[in-house]
């Protein structure tokens, strides 16, 4: 009796499951039918946009939050004086929580931010995998709470575009929206995160976006306003690197800013390429162990030796604004050097290069987190440096260090995100610092022009590129991308053994609308193909339709297609081969044939998906 109740009780809880299900299955219909007699679609994604904003701004909220009472759970339990030897072991143990969360719990791996965001444009069509939906929320708050060096803005954009992916394929949206709601979830964690809206729709427009158009703009602004009202309620109105300018931008300076915006280009650069060396370094560490030891253990000693780097850097850039450059030595071993000025220039540029090395070992090492705050930190002991130097050293008049550094700011966030519109809209929003827009312009845009000479790609694209995985601003090229080979392989091709003769062909020939014939094993192997013009001279002669074999008619294809190749190299081999068709093969099987004419038609269908108007 007692199995028999349990058993019923079982069946009767997924009888209710099932019919839960169907019920909601049910009304999800209704309303979808609802919808679509009563909305216009950019009715409702235009709605859909507030609630993607809505949600971003609660996600910074969450996570701004959780990183606090991290921070200030962990550095609770022991006294202020021991901390910083603490910081050997700080960064190791959160990066450790998050590698056994992920393993262990979540046993998926969690993407870094707007590399992810960019990279499920452009080979998952939008679509954003749901863990994604607190995963980073969770990593990072271990990454940073316990001292990781770098920022929360990457897991803030990967948890919104995750609400924004999961809400288009929810609602069953085309792709050409689902793009935009991603869009919108960036330009609304952007908003929220920074208190910064116009930077925000400058960021997804800039870094995010593909095409804007005149509707697409109308739900970004939604979705920065409806995040950052949220970011307001939640956290309060102040901008959030306050900046008081003391000092206008004067025509005599233009030198100055000039000279700065090409420095900051070279420390992007040093910046994107140090970033990459480390990543394959780690990846050289096949143990996960090991690379969690190697990366804690190292930034341990990083923030040990530097506490500035330790964290987002947030207080740090704050100070380095209002001009106290006593973070530099705030519970470090230099302290009794403090009053000496080169000292001063020399823990600059130290913390400068080292927080490539700390932000890489934070992400060698396992944790979660966005680059956006380290290179914040780098922008603003970049400019400090440059004015000081100008000032004290060479003695120059005009100088303000406090402006330097916000411009340094500026031109760090243009060269290593190679978004120029952004470091000046985002510095002048975050700081309240709009008297300075133009030395922002001039200072983003030399930074940009640098950088571009040393690498063409930003440190969210460059490895994205390498594997042919970038979208790009170009739609043509953002087209190619998404378009793959496996979709556009035909099969209606008579397929004729290597054994046959040439009347195998001519049947061939009667029951075909195809003027090309492979040539295949049984086992799939391609040994050639006949072309239909080949042979017309040999049709009408039926006398040697038993005595000419396939193999003396056939030719082994110079060019041909793997279901590997990207669209660029398929574009590439069908100019330089000037064939209509070509064959597709995977290590010598033959798969079928793509058309010139069915790849041109493909891409038109793209093009007008992609197209909001």
């Amino acid at each position: 009796m007692k199995y028999s109740f349990e058993h019923s009780g079982k069946g009767l809880f997924l009888f209710n499951t099932v019919k839960v299900m169907n019920r909601f299955q049910t009304t999800l219909e209704k309303f979808h039918r609802w919808r679509n007699k009563n909305l216009s679609t950019k009715t409702f994604v235009v709605l859909l946009s507030i609630i993607i904003g809505v949600i971003s701004g609660f996600v910074a909220v969450l996570i701004k939050n959780s990183v606090r009472l991290m921070h200030n759970l962990v550095n609770g339990i022991f006294a202020e004086s021991m901390h910083n030897y603490l910081y050997f072991i700080y960064p190791l143990v959160g990066i450790t929580l998050v590698v056994l969360f992920i393993r262990f719990v979540l046993r998926k791996p969690v993407r870094h931010g707007v590399p992810n965001v960019l990279y499920s444009i452009s080979k998952r069509k939008g679509y954003i995998s749901r863990h994604n939906l607190y995963s980073s929320i969770v990593t990072s708050a271990l990454t940073v709470g316990f001292g990781g060096s770098v920022g929360l803005e990457g897991p803030t954009v990967t948890t919104g575009a995750a609400f924004g992916s999961q809400l288009s394929r929810f609602f069953r949206l085309e792709y050409k929206y689902v793009m935009l709601m991603l869009a919108c979830a960036c330009a609304g964690s952007m908003a929220a995160i920074f208190k910064a809206p116009i930077a925000a729709i400058v960021f997804a427009v800039e870094v995010i976006m593909i095409d804007l158009t005149t509707f697409s703009l109308v739900p970004l602004l939604l979705s920065s306003s409806s995040a950052v009202l949220i970011s307001y309620l939640f956290l309060g109105m102040d901008v959030l690197y306050p900046f008081q300018v003391k000092n206008v931008f004067e025509l005599s300076s233009f030198p100055y800013y000039i000279v700065l915006g090409i420095l900051a280009g070279l420390v992007s650069a040093f910046f994107i390429k140090g970033y990459v060396y480390s990543e394959k370094l780690f990846s050289k560490l096949k143990n996960r162990t090991t690379r969690l030891l190697v990366g804690g253990l190292a930034l341990g000693m990083l923030i040990f030796l530097f506490p500035s780097l330790y964290g987002e850097g947030y207080d740090a850039i704050n100070k380095g604004l209002a001009g106290n450059l006593n973070y530099l030595f705030d519970k470090s071993l230099f302290v009794p050097l403090s009053d000496q000025f080169y000292m001063v220039l020399l823990l600059l540029v130290s913390v400068v290069l080292l927080k490539v090395v700390a932000t890489s070992a934070t992400f060698g090492a396992g944790g979660v987190g966005g680059i956006f705050a380290p290179t914040l930190f780098m922008g603003v002991n970049t400019g400090l440096f440059f004015g000081l130097f100008c000032k004290e050293v060479l003695k120059l008049g005009n100088v303000d260090t406090s402006n330097f550094a916000l411009m340094g700011m500026g031109g760090l966030i243009a060269g290593v995100l190679h978004a120029p519109l952004t470091g000046i809209f985002l510095i002048a929003d975050i700081s309240g610092g709009y008297k300075l827009f133009v030395p922002l312009m001039i200072t983003a845009t030399f930074s940009y022009l640098t950088v571009r000479a040393f690498t063409p790609n930003s440190v969210y694209a460059i490895q994205l590129a390498q594997r042919k995985q970038l979208v790009t601003h170009h739609k043509d090229k953002h087209v190619l991308s998404i378009m793959n080979v496996p979709d556009l392989i035909e099969n209606d091709f008579v397929i004729l053994p290597p054994d046959g003769k040439l009347r195998d062909l001519v049947n061939a020939i009667s029951v075909s609308h195809r003027n090309l014939f492979p040539i295949v094993e049984s086992d799939g192997t391609m040994l050639g193909m006949v072309k239909m013009d080949d042979v017309r001279h040999l049709i009408f002669k039926q006398e040697v339709y038993d005595t000419i074999s396939l193999k003396e008619l056939m030719y082994m294809p110079e060019h041909y297609i793997s279901p590997r190749d990207s669209m660029d190299e398929v574009a590439h081999k069908f100019e330089s081969s000037g064939r209509y068709n070509l064959a597709v093969m995977d290590n010598g099987k033959y798969l079928g044939f793509i058309s010139k004419a069915n790849v041109f038609s493909d891409y038109r269908k793209h093009v007008e998906d992609m197209s909001h108007d």
